[in-house]
């Protein structure tokens, strides 16, 4: 699947922030980083260090390789360009993507430690295997985002994958904060049906797709010891044949059958983790779908938040101007306590009203603005975003049942060989 970005085409305009040193083409107005760019994770390391609290730590950096298109369009073949990154560097970049384009359904990392997992697979984060399937996983996460008409042109993005070191910057207390607000507890009076429903979808998308791997983890445990079983039979045609003169051929032989049929287990499973880690990636994206509802909630709070402030503010001027304060208001009550005020005080207030009110109405118009882009960015980006995952996942599942119908006919295969043994006896 992470060979998928390769063929999506782009569908908006440049960039917003162009890369330094880049050429015209790689702004090129519907034109994506993977149409210019090869990228590749191409192999992972483990080091050993020193943490921010000088404590020796061991982790594991993936070496990110990258070429030029042209050149490899002209014949070329120049040596890439390539950096280390830790998984912590991914995160960072995947932060800074998530507050700076809210409308957008960024692609998730691969998980940190393993989950939905057979029982005789490590579920250890160091584990090779392990390492090597979150490195297939990290380069298919730059593929999603270097295919991306929108994050694909970031020069944040081009930095990480080029630059070392200073492409790490976007690490701010504004982004800390944004990503802080999201977590909070707000409710919002009138929002969008659409996004309303769209987080029910990302909800449900969430828990079909956890249900399902976690019914392949137990279907898997329990193949894992049928195939054993086989290991058994294998074991005793061997034994029998040692005693038999006529049949001892034919169990040997069905017995050697017997024990390959059990060993194939291994492989296989580990075969199946590649599409569980397929279907995980969209169990990971139904968060990153509900990040999205999540911002315009915030966004469309603030924009009531403003509104309910003009309006106040309104309302004040208003019972200045005219004198008529409510009976009930703090102003109502400090009136009747202590007296109306002079003219030259409430001259002042109504000045200073008229900015707070002049400012109030800029800032609503601004906040209507940035919703009015949010919802439309971001339903035109969670609509892409279900059509890539309708071919994903359909490709996916197709694939799991060739590959289920392929061990099917090896077993019975198998099952076919022994039958022969069994017969020459």
């Amino acid at each position: 699947m992470a060979e998928d970005g390769k063929e999506e085409s782009a569908a908006t305009g440049d960039s917003d922030q162009p890369a330094a040193g880049l050429d015209s083409t790689m702004v090129e107005e519907g034109s994506t980083l993977l149409r210019r760019m090869e990228i590749s994770v191409a192999e992972a390391e483990k080091r050993s260090g020193k943490n921010s609290v000088n404590m020796q730590e061991t982790f594991t950096v993936y070496l990110i390789e990258t070429r030029p298109m042209d050149a490899i369009a002209e014949g070329r073949n120049p040596a890439p360009d390539s950096l280390w990154r830790r998984y912590s560097e991914f995160e960072l970049l995947r932060n800074y993507l998530l507050v700076t384009y809210p409308f957008i359904v960024v692609p998730p990392l691969p998980e940190k430690r393993a989950e939905f997992v057979w029982h005789k697979l490590s579920a250890d984060n160091m584990d090779p295997d392990f390492v090597e399937r979150r490195r297939v996983g990290l380069e298919n996460f730059l593929l999603r985002v270097a295919s991306h008409p929108i994050l694909s042109n970031d020069k944040i993005l081009y930095h990480f994958l080029t630059e070392v070191g200073g492409s790490l910057s976007f690490q701010s207390r504004t982004a800390d904060s944004r990503l802080r607000a999201l977590s909070a507890t707000f409710r919002v009076r009138n929002p969008d049906k659409r996004f309303v429903d769209m987080k029910h979808y990302s909800d449900e998308l969430q828990s079909h797709t956890s249900q399902l791997l976690r019914a392949r983890a137990r279907v898997a445990d329990r193949l894992y010891g049928v195939y054993k079983v086989h290991g058994n039979y294998g074991r005793v045609f061997s034994e029998w044949s040692a005693i038999e003169k006529e049949m001892g051929d034919g169990l040997q032989s069905a017995g050697h059958h017997m024990d390959a049929y059990a060993a194939s287990i291994d492989d296989i499973l580990e075969e199946e983790e590649h599409y569980a880690d397929q279907l995980k990636e969209y169990l990971f994206y139904a968060e990153a779908l509900r990040a999205v509802c999540r911002k315009h909630e915030l966004t469309q709070f603030e924009l009531e938040m403003a509104t309910q402030d003009l309006v106040s503010k309104k309302q004040q001027r208003e019972e200045l101007a005219t004198g008529i304060v409510r009976t009930f208001s703090f102003k109502g009550m400090t009136n009747k306590l202590f007296g109306q005020e002079a003219p030259e005080q409430r001259e002042a207030r109504l000045k200073l009203l008229e900015e707070l009110i002049a400012e109030g109405e800029e800032s609503v118009k601004e906040k209507t603005a940035e919703c009015e882009e949010h919802v439309e960015g971001g339903w035109v980006d969670m609509q892409r975003f279900k059509e890539q995952k309708d071919k994903d996942l359909r490709e996916a599942l197709i694939n799991y049942a060739i590959m289920q119908i392929s061990m099917c006919k090896k077993g019975i295969q198998v099952w076919s060989n022994a039958k022969e043994c069994f017969l020459k006896m």
